[in-house]
């Protein structure tokens, strides 16, 4: 018997050498041995679950998703809890470009360099929308009256575009008007009756009056002048012709040449002679 509880002893310890790092517990001599393992540990978490832990906890941080505004000249960005009246500032209307002026049809502003027309401020305040807005048509510019009062033909004989006979697009066809004033002349019986030898009339002499205020008419010049006063340097002008080319203007005489046209307006002249209140043809 002893024998035998020493051979099952010897099998029971080889048992235990094969499962090594197991908790073992026995049950008697009686009865085999059961072996209780231990539970296994969680598997560690995949980068997929890990990458959305970590979405949600920022998720839950983060502010209201930020919007843009849609109005010309905002380009803000805004939330529809944080967006109060008068936030917004914009233009109404579409821009207008004529002559290298850039303008906004709503409030007139313009500026010929197109980055700081960018930035000239709105005229209108409102809230922010994401609708993009449906732009109002300029109006178009109604022609100026002939029966202008006396501040408007002050403000014409300023213009520098009228004086020198181009046409203004502000004061229409009224430039022509302002600068052919009517000038006194007389005619003399002996004029009309002369004749020459081949039996055509004379032309008619017109006698102005040296005291009379006339305006020069040579391109580049449109200054007022006095017969009396004038003489063969009192005029600087451009002989001419005007060259408008590829959105270029310039004078052919001097060879210079600009983009803008108020540049273009105020190009010295490059002759100098009489003034002359007739147009030269």
């Amino acid at each position: 018997m002893a024998e035998t509880r020493r051979n099952f002893s010897r099998k029971f310890e080889k048992k235990k050498k094969n499962h090594s790092g197991r908790i073992c517990f026995e049950l008697g001599w009686t009865h085999s041995p059961v072996f209780l393992l231990s539970p296994p540990p969680p598997p560690p978490p995949s980068s997929r679950d890990r990458f959305v832990h970590r979405e949600r906890e920022r998720m839950e941080g983060q502010p209201a998703a930020l919007l843009k505004c849609q109005r010309i000249s905002c380009n803000a960005t805004f939330s529809e809890d944080n967006n109060p009246e008068g936030s917004c500032q914009y233009h109404d209307a579409g821009p207008i470009f004529h002559d290298g002026i850039k303008e906004w049809s709503c409030c007139k502003k313009r500026s010929h360099d197109f980055s700081l027309f960018l930035e000239l401020e709105g005229c209108k305040t409102g809230k922010h929308t994401t609708e993009k807005p449906v732009l109002a048509k300029a109006k178009p510019k109604t022609p100026v009256s002939t029966s202008a009062p006396a501040s408007d033909a002050s403000a014409k004989q300023s213009c520098s575009r009228c004086q020198q006979g181009f046409f203004c697009s502000e004061h229409g066809s009224q430039a022509k008007e302002m600068n052919s004033k009517p000038v006194n002349v007389a005619t003399t019986p002996l004029t009309e009756s002369i004749t020459n030898d081949q039996g055509t009339s004379a032309p008619l002499k017109k006698i102005i009056d040296i005291n009379q205020p006339q305006i020069c008419k040579n391109k580049g010049c449109g200054q007022t002048f006095k017969e009396r006063d004038n003489h063969e340097t009192a005029c600087n002008y451009h002989p001419g012709p005007a060259v408008f080319h590829d959105r270029v203007r310039g004078w052919k005489c001097c060879d210079v040449h600009v983009k803008e046209f108020d540049e273009f307006v105020n190009i010295p002249p490059c002759t100098k002679g009489w003034h002359n209140a007739n147009p030269v043809q």
